[in-house]
């Protein structure tokens, strides 16, 4: 890696999301550390991001896992360069009532979406402290302004998030360090599938391109938002209208989305 480029982190880069941010980011300079579980996605992903001139180290490592995730950072510090930029993207869902959905997949959720996140940010931030400089993506999600009825878990990690990010911008202003909420609304990817929510209202709409939540991302990060809801015109309406509606209206109308079969019965009517 030439040390005259900035270097980035970018977690769940193999597909969906994290793999357009470290594209966009090998567009935009930067060299690249990837990291996702599957190591043969994985891969494929780092070779289409080289096509962009970037150079890719790439870390396979379960982030659900408190070795490994301390694996993945000692690999992108040993490089002996900063971390200008990190994306804080590596997240899971399970669809479904909560009396019905095995507990190891709502622990999956909070240890990969929330645990991992906390653990990645603590060694990140005290290096960027040291630093005075650098830049935090953090992929929340518009499911963390809203309860998630039939995806609980999933929502209440991204509203975990969110807090989370929202209380670090406060800490660390004036020091050099910007954090950005990354809010995309239901996006093109295998996160639906992967969730088993095929059967879903939400699972079986039109969703917004990968492409352009990330692109607006890092549009935002690089600006220094705070937070950005971003996708189609149709979700960013819909963070307008999460700010006013009350949480008992936002909960039924997550049912309607997410409820095993409303996407079935919707064919059906």
């Amino acid at each position: 890696m030439r040390d005259d480029k900035p270097l980035a982190l970018v977690t769940g880069a193999s597909s969906g999301i994290g793999f357009e941010l470290a594209k966009q980011l090998a567009e935009r300079g930067f060299d690249l550390v990837v990291n996702a579980e599957d190591e043969a996605r994985l891969q494929r992903a780092a070779e289409r991001i080289r096509a962009a001139g970037a150079r890719v180290e790439v870390v396979r490592a379960d982030l659900r896992v408190y070795e490994e995730t301390e694996a993945l950072f000692a690999a992108a510090t040993t490089l002996g360069r900063p971390l200008d930029v990190v994306a804080l993207n590596a997240g899971v869902g399970r669809g479904g009532a909560f009396a019905d959905t095995d507990l190891a997949d709502e622990l999956e959720i909070v240890d990969l979406n929330v645990r991992s996140t906390v653990h990645l940010a603590k060694r990140v931030v005290r290096d960027m402290v040291v630093r005075g400089e650098g830049r935090i993506l953090v992929t929340s999600s518009i499911a963390s302004t809203m309860p998630g009825s039939f995806q609980a878990v999933y929502n209440a990690s991204k509203s975990f998030l969110q807090s989370f990010t929202e209380a670090l911008q406060n800490e660390l202003e004036d020091t050099g360090i910007t954090l950005t909420s990354l809010m995309p609304g239901p996006t093109g990817t295998d996160f639906f599938h992967r969730a088993g929510m095929d059967d879903t209202k939400v699972g079986r709409q039109d969703k917004d391109d990968p492409a352009q939540v990330a692109r607006q991302g890092l549009d935002a990060l690089f600006s220094g938002k705070d937070k950005l809801v971003a996708g189609s015109l149709r979700t960013k309406a819909q963070g307008l209208a999460d700010k006013v509606l009350p949480d008992a209206a936002k909960a039924q109308a997550h049912r309607r989305m997410a409820e095993p079969g409303s996407g079935e019965a919707e064919d059906a009517g």
